[in-house]
C-alpha cells in the first residue's frame, strides 16, 4: 500500500451517515452494487469510512474485519486509485492489491455477487491502465467476463456489474475489432448496449452509470453518437451525489464536458 494518501477533495460532512443513518441511507447508497447491509459493525464501519471518503481508513478497517469486509477495502481502494493516485506505477500497485483480495473473497463466498464484480472492477481499471490490448494479451479478458457473468447470474439486479460488462465488451471492440472480439472474448455491439441499458434501468440516478455509458457509445460508435454521449455526461455532471464516489463521478464529468 502505498505510504500517504491523497485525500479525499470533497469531504461532506453529510456523507458521514453516523448510527442509524448509515441504514437508512444504504438502499440508494448500494442500488449500484447490491451489498447486504453489513451484520458485523466493523463492516459497517468500513463502509461509513468509503462513503466519506476516507478511502484508506475503510481499506484498513475492511481488511482488518475480513470476509464481507474485504468488499469495502477493494471498493475503496479501487476508487481512490481510479480517481485520486496520480503515480502510475502506485496506482497498478493498488490495483493488483484489490484484485487478489478480492479474488480470494469469492473463493471463500462464490455466492457473494459482489465479490464477482469488484474482482472484474479491479482487473478492469488494472487493465485500462497498462493498456487494453496488454491486459487482453495476459489473460484479463477472460477472467473479467468470468467474474462478470457469474456475479449477474448471482444477482440479475446489479447494476454495477451490467455496467461493467458494457464497458469491457466496448473496450474489446474498439481495441481489436469486431469480429476478432466477438469470436475471441464473446464482446458484442448488441450486447454492450443491451448491458449498458440494463444498468441504466436498474440505477438511473448513478453519475457513473451515465460517465460509462457515455464513453461505450464513443468507443462503440465514435462521433456518431456524440451527442447522445453528451447527454449523458450531462446527467452525470447534474447529478446530486450521496457519498464521495459519486462525488467524483460527478467532478470528472464536468471535466469531461469541460
Amino acid at each position: 500500500m502505498a505510504k500517504k494518501w491523497t485525500k479525499f477533495p470533497h469531504a461532506d460532512p453529510a456523507w458521514v451517515y453516523e448510527g442509524a443513518a448509515l441504514k437508512k441511507a444504504w438502499p440508494r447508497l448500494h442500488q449500484g452494487d447490491r451489498e447486504p447491509y453489513p451484520r458485523d459493525a466493523k463492516v459497517a464501519d468500513a463502509w461509513r469510512h468509503y462513503h466519506a471518503g476516507a478511502f484508506r481508513e475503510a481499506v484498513d478497517a475492511g481488511c482488518a474485519a475480513g470476509g464481507p469486509g474485504i468488499n469495502a477495502a477493494v471498493k475503496a481502494q479501487c476508487i481512490y486509485a481510479h480517481y485520486l493516485e496520480r503515480d502510475d506505477k502506485a496506482g497498478l500497485a493498488l490495483f493488483e492489491e484489490a484484485s487478489g483480495w478480492a479474488d480470494a473473497r469469492r473463493r471463500e463466498a462464490s455466492k457473494d455477487a459482489n465479490a464477482h464484480y469488484l474482482y472484474a472492477q479491479a482487473m478492469g481499471r488494472w487493465g485500462q491502465r497498462i493498456s487494453v490490448v496488454k491486459a487482453l494479451a495476459q489473460g484479463f479478458g477472460g477472467k473479467i467476463r468470468e467474474a462478470l457473468t457469474t456475479a449477474l447470474e448471482i444477482d440479475p439486479k446489479h447494476a454495477e456489474a451490467a455496467l461493467a460488462f458494457g464497458t469491457y465488451q466496448a473496450e474489446v471492440i474498439d481495441k481489436v475489432g469486431a469480429l476478432v472480439a466477438g469470436l475471441t472474448y464473446g464482446a458484442k455491439k448488441e450486447a454492450a448496449l443491451a448491458h449498458f441499458e440494463r444498468a441504466l434501468k436498474l440505477f438511473p440516478e448513478s453519475p457513473i452509470v451515465h460517465i460509462e455509458y457515455a464513453n461505450g457509445l464513443i468507443l462503440l460508435f465514435g462521433k456518431g453518437r456524440l451527442a447522445d454521449a453528451t447527454r449523458h455526461y450531462e446527467q452525470a455532471a447534474a447529478a446530486t451525489p450521496r457519498d464521495a464516489m459519486e462525488r467524483l463521478d460527478a467532478e470528472l464529468a464536468k471535466s469531461e464536458l469541460e
